[in-house]
Parts: structure tokens; C-alpha cells; sequence
């Protein structure tokens, strides 16, 4: 099968499935995942797919006069960058994306289990990363530009411990940073603009 015929099976997959791993699309094609890799990267590139923890998701196209706006955070409607973005993957299979981790972390616990995927960048490495399996910094004196408290990804505990020692700060899991922030908001001055309600 060529690269060209691999794509358009992969198109057909994904818009089938809307969510799928890589190992899958290896398996039923019949090729390495490292094949699989070279061939969804124009599909990334075109927009059609996008890189999630593991597989690739279908890129849902906004309908006119759809209120979802894509370029700004769901939670505080500040502009979304891609080295900070927070993406949730909800069980209907739509993608909200957060301009950064504290946003994203809040809007993650406000949909609860309705997130089936969340993802975003590794502060150092840009690679996408589980957000359920990273480790998270809080309060660093690096200022990110973002929402506040700040919160950086990290996708191993070491490189995460070693930002606190140079730049302060505290690491947290997953579970334990999620509560973190919303008690820091709960009871303290908001930065972030309007507050998505469900």
C-alpha cells in the first residue's frame, strides 16, 4: 500500500472513530508505528488530524455561528498558544482547549468524568504529555505570561523538582493539583476573565 493509500485509510479511521492509537493504526495496516508516525504528519500539518497522548484525534470543523471558538480558552477567553495549550477530549468526542494548565485543570475538574483524554506540553521539551500522568509546578518565580496561580507541565517528577530548586515553587501529581488550584481560586482573586459555567 502506498503513503498516499495509508492517509486516506487513516482519514477514513479516524473520521469513523474520531479517536485512535497509533498501535491500532499500526495493527490494522500492517505497517510499523514509526510508518504510521511519517504518514499522519501532513495529516497534522493539513488540520485534519491532531496529536493526542498515544493516537491521533479527529480536528471537529466549527459550524457557522458555533459559539465554540477554538483560538480562545474555554475557561477564561484569553487567546490560546500552542506551547501552553491544555486540550480536553470529551466522551461526545469534542475537543476543548485551555489556554494553559490552570485553566485547563479547572475546566477539567468542572467536567469531571465527561474528559475521557486530556493533554499538554511538557514545559521543557514541548511534547505532548498525559495530563493525569504529569507532574505539575505551582507558584514558580518564572513568569509564563498566563493565568495565575501559574502551573507548569512536566512529564517526569526529576525535571520538575529541579525547575522548584533553581525557580521555586511546588510539585504536585495530577490529583493533587487539580484540588490545589481550585482552593487557590475558591478562595483568592481571580485572574482569569469570565468563568465558563456548565
Amino acid at each position: 500500500m502506498l503513503p498516499i493509500e495509508r492517509q486516506n485509510r487513516i482519514k477514513e479511521l479516524v473520521r469513523d472513530k474520531q479517536n485512535i492509537k497509533i498501535t491500532d493504526l499500526s495493527e490494522l495496516l500492517g505497517v510499523s508505528e514509526m510508518t504510521i508516525h511519517r504518514d499522519i504528519k501532513p495529516l497534522i500539518n493539513e488540520g485534519v488530524v491532531m496529536k493526542t497522548f498515544g493516537g491521533i484525534s479527529l480536528v471537529r470543523e466549527q459550524q457557522p455561528g458555533n459559539h465554540s471558538n477554538v483560538e480562545v480558552c474555554v475557561f477564561c477567553s484569553r487567546k490560546i498558544q500552542d506551547r501552553l495549550a491544555y486540550r480536553l477530549i470529551l466522551s461526545n468526542n469534542e475537543t476543548e482547549m485551555a489556554c494553559c494548565a490552570h485553566c485547563g485543570l479547572l475546566r477539567h475538574r468542572q467536567l469531571g468524568k465527561k474528559v475521557v483524554q486530556a493533554i499538554c506540553p511538557d514545559f521543557f521539551k514541548q511534547t505532548t504529555i498525559s495530563a493525569p500522568l504529569a507532574w505539575y509546578v505551582v507558584d514558580a518565580s518564572v513568569d509564563i505570561g498566563c493565568c495565575k496561580p501559574q502551573v507548569l507541565t512536566f512529564e517526569q517528577k526529576e525535571p520538575a523538582d529541579n525547575f522548584v530548586k533553581g525557580f521555586g515553587g511546588q510539585v504536585y501529581t495530577f490529583s493533587e493539583v487539580i484540588e490545589v488550584i481550585f482552593q487557590k481560586m475558591n478562595g483568592g482573586h481571580s485572574c482569569c476573565g469570565k468563568h465558563h459555567q456548565e
